[in-house]
């Protein structure tokens, strides 16, 4: 174990921990960038509002011959009020049956608006615990959609290769109307494009918020804008609660309303989540081009030493180096010998980016080409199985430990 260390790296850093603080660091600058940029926008406007709010306050106080403790101390009991789902304007209740679906919709989902939340203490301790298996069931159906999503998606481009194929002449006609026949290398050798499937995601969660903001701008009174805004915010889980759809008390053709609501939601939370998680994937990849700008190849010496060393001292001669691991290869995990060797240590930065790659990309090409190939002496039952992404990863690693067991 004391061999994994990098004697040649400030602080006797490895590779891993290396590029860990590196994403730390440059998360931390893209806060403060973000801080500064939203700091110019937004200080200007909030001065102003608090301003006028004063100016308003005092005149208010002296035409109805208040005090200002006394008017503080009202607005404080209406702000109170506010929290409980109280509002001047004439709004649903907050806890009949429909108004607390959307609250549990807004918390499994992780949205979390807040303007509705839980003011009695059983209802506070029932949240947390109703929270964490909601949340945990909602991730796991985010991957599960994203799995069915990547399967539509690799069928359609699928297809569309088909028919640039059949256009050059490259694709016999009987090889599309046989399916049992085996296809040329043209179409065997093809592999969907991971950035293809980002844009496609890309398109299709713009078009979901294109579609819900025109249904939103008309029935909530937004502009096409804020409509716009809302749906970003409401589809990424950030929830900030300044725009809440579906509120009003009644709507015109409200049932209607209300379930398209509800639809497009659904839709665009899973089909920006699925963005997400492959943007992730892009962005590891470009950590590690950063990373090895920066390394001057000092962290590669030191992994090929460690390497050889391991090979020497454990599997000598058979092991390929992980470094070989390609989006252009089907070698993700092929044997049950290169799964026992993954599967006795962790995985590392670097590698995980290549394997979810490989993963996203090999699934990509086995849906297409109709269904998972066998490659691994792991049953096709096994409980760990399946998962896109860093899901795949993780179930690949359980799948990994508990059959050493």
């Amino acid at each position: 174990m004391a061999g994994r260390g990098c004697s040649c790296t400030p602080g006797h850093l490895n590779e891993d921990n290396a590029r860990f603080l590196l994403l730390a660091a440059l998360i931390l600058l893209y806060l403060l960038g973000g801080a500064a940029v939203f700091s110019a926008l937004e200080l200007a406007h909030e001065r102003q509002a608090k301003q006028r709010w004063e100016e308003r306050l005092a005149n208010f106080s002296r035409s109805h011959n208040l005090s200002r403790e006394e008017l503080r101390g009202f607005l404080r009991h209406y702000e109170e009020a506010t929290r409980a789902g109280i509002r001047m304007d004439n709004v649903r209740p907050r806890w009949d049956f429909t108004g607390a679906f959307y609250f549990v919709g807004t918390v499994v989902s992780t949205i979390g608006f807040g303007m509705t939340t839980p003011a009695t203490v059983g209802g506070k301790i029932f949240l947390i615990f109703y929270g964490l298996i909601g949340c945990a069931s909602t991730i796991l159906f985010f991957n599960l959609f994203l799995e069915r999503l990547i399967t539509v998606i690799a069928y359609i481009m699928r297809s569309c290769h088909q028919r640039q194929l059949r256009r050059r002449g490259a694709l016999a006609q009987d090889s599309l109307k046989a399916p049992g026949k085996r296809e040329p290398d043209s179409l065997a050798g093809w592999k969907p494009s991971v950035y293809y499937v980002m844009l496609i995601l890309c398109s299709a969660s713009v078009l979901i918020s294109c579609g819900a903001s025109a249904l939103y701008a008309p029935m909530e009174g937004w502009s096409y804008f804020d409509s716009l805004y809302f749906c970003f915010v409401a589809f990424s889980t950030i929830g900030f609660g300044d725009l809440v759809s579906s509120q009003n008390a009644q709507y015109d053709s409200q049932g209607l309303y209300r379930f398209a609501n509800f639809l497009f939601i659904l839709m665009g939370v899973c089909c920006l989540y699925s963005l997400f998680n492959v943007i992730s994937i892009l962005i590891k990849q470009s950590v590690n081009w950063i990373l090895r700008k920066v390394d001057g190849g000092c962290f590669r010496q030191c992994q090929r030493r460690l390497l050889q060393s391991r090979r020497n001292a454990v599997m000598p001669g058979s092991v390929r180096n992980r470094c070989n691991i390609s989006i252009e290869t089907d070698g993700v995990m092929e044997s049950d010998t290169e799964g026992r060797r993954l599967s006795g240590e962790m995985i590392s930065m670097k590698d995980s980016n290549k394997v979810a790659l490989a993963i996203l990309q090999k699934q990509l090409s086995e849906m297409a080409n109709g269904g998972p190939h066998q490659t691994s002496s792991l049953s096709q039952d096994d409980e760990f199985s399946g998962g896109v992404g860093a899901f795949a990863i993780m179930n690949n690693r359980l799948a990994e430990t508990s059959g050493d067991r």
